[in-house]
């Protein structure tokens, strides 16, 4: 299994810490390295944005649920 399909299981922080140390490889690793970590970017930023999405749609959620019950009183 690659990493990318690792992905949706790890948890935000380790998801971010990744993100960095990709972006970092980028920049600074050997050729091997550069190219896993730009073929990872892509799948990392999907992932986080995925993320980031839901939890705003949560968050809405929430928001129009506590809205809701705070009109019935």
């Amino acid at each position: 299994m690659d990493l990318a399909a690792k992905l949706p299981q790890m948890e935000d922080a380790a998801l971010a810490v990744l993100r960095e140390n990709a972006e970092r490889l980028e920049q600074t690793g050997t050729s091997a390295q550069k190219a896993a970590a730009a073929a990872l970017m892509p799948a990392l930023d999907a992932e986080m944005e995925s993320r980031r999405a839901a939890k705003l749609a949560a968050a809405k959620s929430k928001r129009a649920a506590t809205k809701r019950g705070s009109k019935k009183n």
